[in-house]
């Protein structure tokens, strides 16, 4: 990586957790504690407008965490070294909106000298802190705190990374393009940002926002018989399809080998996409005319036809 920045450094939060812990680690594992939610006073705040309607992410990675073994570790090294398209060895890392922690842990993994994760809600932090324990102790500097993508502040004290990370978190802060240029402003020259985003689907993508308000605003024991008849005939015929394909000696990876994408599980990433509120979209072209303005190349790109997110990368100019 051309860049070398080198963010001021920052002390290293810790957390309890249940995850199972990999039998070569666990003489070397140490607990990173996930900062307890800060008071009032403290810098860091939400500006989420989604209020009582917003979605439990937090709550659905640390379910997650619960699938977490080798291959989704290795599926995940893997998805990031095929996205970034370059080697991370000795690169600092900055995950804005980190989740499980998964993608933090595949940067450590791949060499990243110094990573850093933040998530705005409190159980992702605890659900990445945990990852960290059990599967990141002793291979590297990795950090985890609390903090919101929207605190300008806040990003602004982490200083510059040579790759920023956010992956299908700005559309869900009610304001991915403030959250955009936030994230933006924290990547060195020279460097990288990869984002995910949801594709704008028109008059869909409206149907769908109503679908994740209602989950949300369901008693909790409606919300996943809701997600999984919101989802079945998609999900039927992705498994006809695959059916169909074994019986004619093919393959549907995306459907029988879902952990192969960046180690996700298909159960959390639907509880994610039916739940996942507050919700925005963005044309890829919105958001490549979006960076190339702050002095962004487009160096990758994934789109997608119908739902799911349209996949960037995108490099800094060398000017800063």
């Amino acid at each position: 990586m051309s860049a070398r920045s080198a963010p001021a450094s920052r002390p290293a939060p810790a957390g309890p957790g249940a995850l199972q812990v990999p039998s070569d680690r666990a003489e070397t594992n140490r607990v990173v504690e996930a900062a307890p939610p800060p008071a009032a006073s403290a810098p860091v705040r939400s500006t989420d407008p989604g209020g009582p309607e917003r979605f439990a992410f937090g709550d659905n990675w640390e379910a997650f965490l619960e699938v977490v073994g080798p291959e989704r570790v290795a599926a995940a090294e893997r998805g990031l070294r095929d996205l970034l398209g370059t080697p991370v060895e000795g690169c600092s890392f900055l995950d804005a909106g980190s989740g499980s922690g998964l993608s933090s842990l595949a940067a450590l993994r791949l060499g990243a000298g110094r990573v850093h994760s933040f998530d705005l809600d409190p159980a992702s932090v605890r659900a990445t802190g945990e990852l960290r324990r059990c599967w990141g102790a002793g291979a590297g500097d990795w950090t985890v705190e609390r903090g919101d993508v929207l605190d300008t502040g806040y990003l602004a004290s982490l200083g510059r990374y040579d790759v920023v990370h956010s992956w299908g978190v700005l559309h869900h802060t009610g304001r991915m393009w403030d959250a955009l240029e936030n994230v933006s402003t924290a990547v060195a020259p020279g460097g990288l940002l990869a984002v995910a985003l949801y594709n704008d689907q028109g008059g869909m993508s409206r149907v769908w926002r109503v679908v994740k308000r209602t989950y949300n605003r369901l008693p909790r024991p409606l919300r996943t018989p809701y997600a999984v008849a919101v989802m079945a005939p998609r999900e039927l015929k992705f498994a006809l399809l695959a059916a169909l394909a074994r019986r004619l000696g093919a393959r549907v990876p995306g459907y029988t080998r879902y952990r192969d994408r960046r180690g996700m599980s298909r159960w959390h990433d639907l509880l994610d996409w039916v739940g996942g509120y507050p919700f925005e979209t963005a044309a890829p072209d919105a958001v490549f005319g979006f960076l190339h303005r702050r002095g962004f190349a487009l160096t990758g790109l994934v789109t997608r036809q119908g739902i799911g997110c349209n996949e960037f990368v995108f490099r800094r100019d060398g000017g800063g």
